[in-house]
């Protein structure tokens, strides 16, 4: 028995059908580069330094990248839709300043890495955000396989204020330190593992493979993300930024400030200062009516919601 017969079974004669050649990967599989206004982003960033395919570069322009643009999903509450188009995440977090989730910072960070020379690979992630190590989760959260200086590295600038702020050696048992951060990278039994370094001990980021993923998927992925109705974006507002020694988390009401060696520490807030500290703390500036809308919303949300 071969491929072409099934016993017992009459089969077609296919010897005069002719077999088409698969085309090689077109532009779907590849990212915008072409479209994209380096020396815009590069300003938004604040970075200055070298355009070369190193690991040095590579490492500069995630933490700036990681430090300058927010994690936030308010055009979600908006009600807006989230496009992934290259000039749409351009318009967006280069031109009004504005931040973005997951899928939104690391398909602009791919695209700027795509220019300058980089071999970037997009790969999708399990969350964990700390629940057990046997819990299964659907994959959806963007990150990037990068490959730099003959290695090759996990860049993520789109996991919010516990994300790392440097590229992770993709090896197993790799340790990054990253300001007061540390991160760790395992390959176990159910993937590759993310974790970073607590008081209490490692905190699971994530769970991937390096199964390659494309813009097409992130689509898919960012519809489920900003249009499911049980989706945390849908939920509740959060907004949040990285640096080397402390993070912010604002969720809702609530504003957070963490650092790695001690708990969280907590202050809550009225719905009506949100806008302030939305332009203060995070430096996103949006019209009169959002900032009201924004407001509303989160007069409305229960207490004590969590990011999930």
């Amino acid at each position: 028995m071969t491929a072409a017969t099934t016993a017992g079974a009459p089969h077609t004669d296919v010897s005069d059908i002719p077999v088409p050649e698969v085309p090689p990967p077109g532009p779907e599989y590849g990212w915008q580069s072409g479209e994209f206004d380096l020396d815009a982003y590069l300003e938004r960033i604040g970075y200055s330094g070298p355009r070369e395919a190193t690991w040095e570069v590579l490492r500069e322009l995630n933490r700036a990248h990681a430090q300058a643009i927010p994690f936030e999903n308010l055009d979600v509450l908006l009600g807006r839709e989230i496009s992934l188009d290259i000039a749409d995440l351009q318009d967006k977090m280069v031109v009004r300043r504005r931040g973005g989730y997951c899928h939104e910072q690391n398909v602009l960070f791919a695209t700027a890495l795509d220019r300058l020379g980089f071999r970037v690979t997009g790969l999708s992630a399990r969350l964990l955000f700390g629940r057990g190590l046997d819990v299964l989760r659907t994959v959806g959260h963007t990150i990037l396989k990068v490959e730099a200086d003959g290695g090759a590295w996990i860049a993520d600038t789109g996991v919010g204020g516990v994300g790392p702020l440097e590229p992770v050696p993709l090896a197993d048992g790799a340790v990054s330190h990253q300001g007061d951060w540390t991160y760790r990278l395992d390959d176990t039994p159910r993937g590759w593992l993310l974790r970073y370094a607590t008081a209490e001990g490692w905190f699971p980021l994530y769970y991937f493979s390096t199964a390659p993923f494309y813009r097409p998927d992130y689509a898919d992925h960012n519809y489920i993300a900003s249009h499911h109705p049980r989706s945390p974006f849908h939920r509740m507002l959060t907004v949040q930024r990285n640096g080397l020694r402390e993070r912010l988390v604002l969720t809702d009401r609530k504003l957070q400030t963490q650092t790695p060696s001690a708990a969280p520490a907590d202050r809550r807030l009225d719905p009506e200062r949100l806008p302030q500290v939305l332009r203060e703390v995070f430096g996103l500036h949006l019209p009169a009516e959002d900032e009201r809308r924004l407001v509303r919303f989160v007069e409305s949300t229960p207490e004590g919601q969590e990011l999930d």
